[in-house]
């Protein structure tokens, strides 16, 4: 059974008021019916008074959090994960088979400029872009048979985050925090981390939409490394931490009181929980995302990049309890590379490799890998011809790409489906991406068609009226 909460939407009274006013004081009867449930949060419902409270799955899970690697822009699978030795047969020639529809014009076969070798126990082949990466692929599951509908980015990049192309909906990290609340009330639940400003269509990759707010992701630009800037208003040097107490316990005095002659809306209560989250955040923040506090050998594993900084500061807010944690690539879509592909994806992952590699390796002893479930990839894919007229670029592909789920209940040192001989489509064991929510929501303990939210007068979920569960990579 799973439990839905339902709003009334009324400009003049909030469910409790019409509940209380209802039949002469009779409606509290069926307001005690809906609130007797100790457990009722249990399963993806929430509580107007606590929404980021720790709750229970549908079921027992391995994955208790999730961390989303996006390589926004499309890297090219068949340059990184996905081995396509007749590209170089074909290189400079028409492939032997039609074209499929392509976003831009394209013509002839690009083979890859890296090589490709196996790796680990499992013999997994990876180019060596992510040579570093590589030596963790026992841990990995690579799914070379993913796609999605559109080549574009926006409607891709809605797709991926929020499960719809089109509609505002919620994000992935919206419902999995709206399903399993937080383990620290210090800190957001979700958050999402993008160097030098946002990507393309901003803030609607995170959002909550009709979800409640308590469960959008909280932007920080890691660019930066002054707390003060990496956090816009993290401290008030205005006055001290004990006065702002003062201030804060008056003005939940005040709306306490306010709220009493309105029977305990559930809207004001959230605000009066902002601002206490708020203050509170002035000083776990702080700490979190200092990584200066972490031993000289630790930074040095991560590297002094911009991503090794994202990853290390990803693993103390894990440490911390954060549920969803995104990491972007950078502004804009960095992987969109239509030309000079060669330099340009060495360039971008030559700066991932050696921080996933170290952040894959520190999870893993420190026995957080088990629970927690990192996934990389991007919108989609690039094709396997080039752009006209010169052969050194690769337009958008949706009709097969590759990504890489570790850790959280994963089958590691596993390759699941398969493009076509030059990388064009999926063909074998497709996963569209419901298919990988669906799944990515069962590795966490969620029935993907039961973790709903009642709006609009109809139950919504991150699949919609899609999605299957792909069993076989889940170990």
């Amino acid at each position: 059974m799973s439990y839905h909460r339902e709003r009334i939407e009324d400009a003049f009274l909030t469910r409790r008021e019409l509940l209380t006013r209802a039949g002469m004081g009779m409606g509290m009867i069926g307001l005690a019916g809906l609130t007797a449930e100790s457990g009722s949060i249990a399963r993806g419902a929430t509580t107007d008074l606590h929404p980021l409270a720790p709750k229970s799955p549908h079921f027992p899970a391995k994955a208790k959090q999730v961390v989303h690697l996006f390589m926004n822009g499309g890297p090219s699978h068949v340059d990184t994960f996905d081995p396509k030795p007749m590209l170089a047969k074909y290189h400079g020639k028409p492939l032997p088979s039609p074209n499929l529809r392509t976003e831009r014009k394209t013509g002839h076969a690009l083979g890859s400029p890296y090589p490709f070798q196996k790796y680990g126990q499992s013999g997994i082949e990876v180019s060596d872009l992510f040579a570093k990466t590589a030596q963790c692929v026992d841990d990995m599951c690579v799914i070379r048979s993913m796609y999605a509908d559109v080549p574009n980015h926006e409607p891709s990049l809605m797709l991926m985050n929020c499960g719809e192309s089109r509609l505002p909906r919620p994000s992935m990290g919206a419902w999995v925090t709206y399903g399993l609340g937080s383990e620290n009330q210090n800190l957001p639940g979700f958050i999402a981390m993008c160097p030098g400003g946002y990507p393309i269509v901003a803030t609607q990759n995170w959002r909550s939409a009709f979800l409640p707010g308590a469960y959008q992701g909280t932007y920080v630009d890691t660019k930066h490394t002054d707390i003060r800037k990496l956090i816009e208003n993290i401290r008030n040097d205005a006055i001290p931490a004990s006065d702002q107490r003062k201030q804060l316990d008056l003005l939940r005095r005040l709306n306490e009181l306010h709220a009493e002659k309105r029977s305990r809306d559930g809207k004001l209560e959230s605000r009066i929980q902002t601002f206490e989250l708020a203050y509170r955040m002035q000083f776990e923040a702080s700490d979190a995302f200092d990584i200066a506090q972490e031993p000289a050998k630790i930074r040095e594993l991560y590297g002094d990049g911009i991503h090794g900084r994202q990853l290390l500061i990803t693993r103390r807010l894990l440490e911390r309890g954060v549920r969803f944690i995104q990491v972007w690539s950078g502004e804009g879509q960095p992987w969109d590379n239509h030309d000079n592909i060669k330099n340009a994806h060495r360039d971008l992952a030559a700066k991932w490799d050696a921080p996933i590699a170290a952040f894959l390796k520190d999870l893993k002893q420190r026995g957080m890998l088990e629970s927690t479930l990192v996934m990389w990839g991007g919108e989609f894919g690039r094709t396997p011809v080039a752009e006209f007229p010169q052969l050194n670029g690769r337009d958008h592909n949706h009709y097969g790409f590759s990504m890489w789920l570790a850790g959280g209940g994963v089958k590691g040192g596993h390759v699941h489906g398969a493009t076509d001989e030059f990388g064009f489509a999926a063909v074998e064991d497709k996963i569209h991406v419901h298919d990988l929510h669906a799944t990515i929501l069962r590795l966490l303990g969620f029935d993907h068609e039961k973790l709903t939210y009642r709006y609009a007068g109809r139950d919504f979920r991150l699949t919609d009226v899609h999605g299957k569960v792909v069993q076989s990579i889940i170990a």
